[in-house]
């Protein structure tokens, strides 16, 4: 999927396709001139912008697949930023742990498995309890394996409900992150930096934060999601929804119906075309 950019030197739009890096090196399309756009947005983040956008035009099994992909991706996110986190209370150069840290990864890069194992003694290293919500029907993991592996065809109230799971959680381990987060934004730009020095002169580099769902939760109005143990006035489940698994889901799908209406149309145009 594609983004709008604006050349810095004639002022008209060009479409570019995101990058895995989010580094994007460009040509205008009317005056030729290059510049490079560099998008300050984590992977999670993009896959689950792409997950929603997909849904709100009705592909919904596409969106099943981006949306679990933003999780596994977040799961990254998240040991990256207790791994930097860590290492910045030693005497640890920030370039020396980023290079640990990736040399570390390549270990598990291609294992799912032992990813979820790394986040699972990273989160309770960090918040000293267990990761009570990696249950396979906390992370929808049964409605993910028929979709993505067997074929299934979803329903759009289906993926509603898996998405509300998905960015429940992530909104929740953002939270709990805090300002945390940003040990792994600064990597971010640190790679930033690195692309920056090989750019030739005459290139113009132009940074930019586009709108999103995490974006919303993060910058905007939206209330986080109460933490496990902490007590706060709750309404009572209405009749028909006794069990609590039920009621969690409910109070899921509210959170990213408001997440939706706050962003969803803001960036299926942002990203329309």
């Amino acid at each position: 999927m594609d983004f709008p950019t604006t050349c810095p030197t004639c002022g008209r739009e060009n479409r570019a396709e995101y990058a895995d890096s989010s580094v994007h090196d460009l040509s205008c399309g009317y005056c030729g001139a290059r510049y490079c756009v560099l998008v300050r947005k984590q992977k999670f983040e993009v896959l689950f912008d792409l997950g929603t956008r997909a849904l709100m035009d009705g592909y919904a099994r596409e969106a099943v697949a981006s949306f679990a992909a933003a999780l596994e991706r977040f799961f990254e996110f998240y040991v990256r930023a207790f791994a930097l986190e860590r290492a910045s209370d030693t005497a640890l150069d920030f370039g020396e742990a980023t290079a640990a840290l990736n040399g570390t990864w390549r270990h598990v890069a291609s294992q799912s498995e032992r990813q979820l194992g790394m986040f699972a003694l990273a989160y309770l290293l960090r918040e000293g309890r267990e990761p009570e919500f990696l249950t396979p029907a906390a992370l929808g993991a049964d409605f993910r394996n028929r979709v993505i592996h067997r074929g299934e065809l979803p329903t759009r109230a289906d993926v509603e409900v898996y998405a509300a799971q998905v960015f429940a959680l992530i909104d929740r381990l953002l939270t709990e992150l805090g300002g945390s987060a940003r040990q792994a934004e600064l990597a971010q730009e640190q790679a930033f930096a690195l692309h920056l020095a090989t750019l030739p002169d005459g290139v113009t580099a132009v940074f930019e934060e586009h709108p999103g769902m995490f974006r919303a939760r993060r910058f905007g109005t939206l209330a986080p999601m109460p933490k496990p143990g902490k007590t706060e006035a709750q309404p009572t489940p209405k009749s028909g929804m006794n069990s609590v698994r039920a009621y969690q889901q409910a109070q899921q799908q509210a959170l990213f119906q408001r997440a939706l209406e706050e962003r969803g149309e803001l960036l299926k145009r942002f990203k329309g075309g």
